[in-house]
């Protein structure tokens, strides 16, 4: 059943409005008016972060050879966008915090802080109601259990979403996070689910080339699979929007280490992804303007109709939220745009000690 948005639900995402040129601008902000009366076929959101991939490895690559199940079956279900960024600390916990708060916090890489604002998951939990079990955070690296708290008095302790990170005190496989997904959704139903795929990072850090692509290519498959239980289960069919991200990327090719290391401010670590799909996003869609993590959280808060603040200069992803005879889809996806120069071919290239 569709949900017609009001005012009432967008006060704390009140945006001046910023004029973007199609492929190259900072991203269009609105004005909380534009969306009034917007009604979304959205009810569940499930954020899937894929850890650590670099955009040359993945999307960026002619024909997409090491992400094929969501460059040629899922995209023409959704909307990509080809210039997503982390704009700020291109590492594990604080690229997750930006994701899930909607705030970049300079916060500590090993799981030893809590984020400072809190996430959409706790906000849907206090704007419905609802139990724990409706929120739900999956995990491969156990560090990731922060994500659940917050730092914030006011929210400290309260509303906090189920967790599942890692197994036995450590991290765990992607496969096994996977049937952890499976089952938490077949358990809780939860409506609102950040997930976390760890095998680029892990095997891109072990200096391990042919386990970091066929990783890549093992996460790949495990979005589709997940997309395809979602659209098969009648809880979640037709209604629930599907947004896979990363948290950061690598070093760009030539550049320190390469692919083995991230952290800093090169192309490499900072170009991401966004794939979208959902009942109320346009198919076979790629969007050139550029958007940010922080963006993910407010745009979530929208479909659902529950008040996330947009902090940092963050701003709603809009050709997500615009009406269809709005959106302005640049291409399609039998005409994915054309890769950069410089990608590394797919055999092992030489072998680097680790920093």
């Amino acid at each position: 059943m569709k949900r017609q948005l009001s005012i009432t639900n967008l006060f704390f995402i009140f945006i001046p409005l910023v004029i973007g040129v199609a492929g190259c601008s900072k991203g269009v902000s609105v004005n909380s008016d534009d969306l009034e009366g917007r009604n979304y076929g959205t009810e569940k959101v499930v954020v899937v972060v894929i850890d650590g991939p670099r955009y040359e490895d993945t999307w960026g690559m002619e024909q997409q050879p090491n992400v094929p199940k969501m460059a040629h079956e899922l995209l023409p279900q959704g909307t990509f966008f080809s210039n997503f960024q982390n704009n700020r600390r291109t590492v594990t916990v604080p690229g997750h915090t930006a994701i899930a708060t909607g705030n970049y916090q300079g916060i500590s890489n090993d799981g030893s802080e809590l984020p400072d604002k809190a996430s959409f998951l706790q906000r849907y939990l206090k704007e419905t109601s609802k139990p724990s079990s409706k929120a739900s955070i999956v995990t491969s690296k156990i560090k990731l259990n922060v994500l659940a708290e917050t730092n914030d008095p006011e929210w400290k302790g309260r509303f906090t979403p189920h967790t599942n990170n890692g197994e036995n005190g450590k991290d765990r496989a992607d496969t096994q996070t996977y049937k952890e997904v499976i089952k938490t959704l077949q358990a809780n139903q939860p409506d609102v689910m950040l997930v976390q795929f760890k095998g680029p990072d892990s095997y891109g850090h072990a200096n391990d080339w042919e386990g970091y692509i066929n990783s890549i290519r093992e996460t790949d498959s495990l979005v589709f699979e997940l997309w395809n239980y979602l659209q098969q289960d009648s809880f979640y069919k037709d209604k629930t929007a599907l947004l896979v991200t990363n948290d950061h990327g690598r070093h760009s090719t030539g550049h320190r280490d390469g692919f083995v290391s991230h952290g800093d401010w090169c192309k490499g670590c900072k170009h991401i992804s966004l794939l979208a799909l959902g009942p109320d996003f346009a198919k076979g869609s790629i969007i050139a303007d550029e958007y940010e993590q922080i963006d993910i959280a407010p745009t979530v808060g929208v479909l659902l109709g529950i008040p996330v603040p947009a902090y940092d200069g963050g701003k709603l992803i809009m050709p997500l939220l615009e009406p269809e005879d709005q959106r302005t889809a640049l291409f399609k996806s039998s005409a994915l745009h054309e890769p950069f120069a410089g990608f590394p071919p797919l055999s092992a290239p030489q072998k680097q000690d680790n920093p």
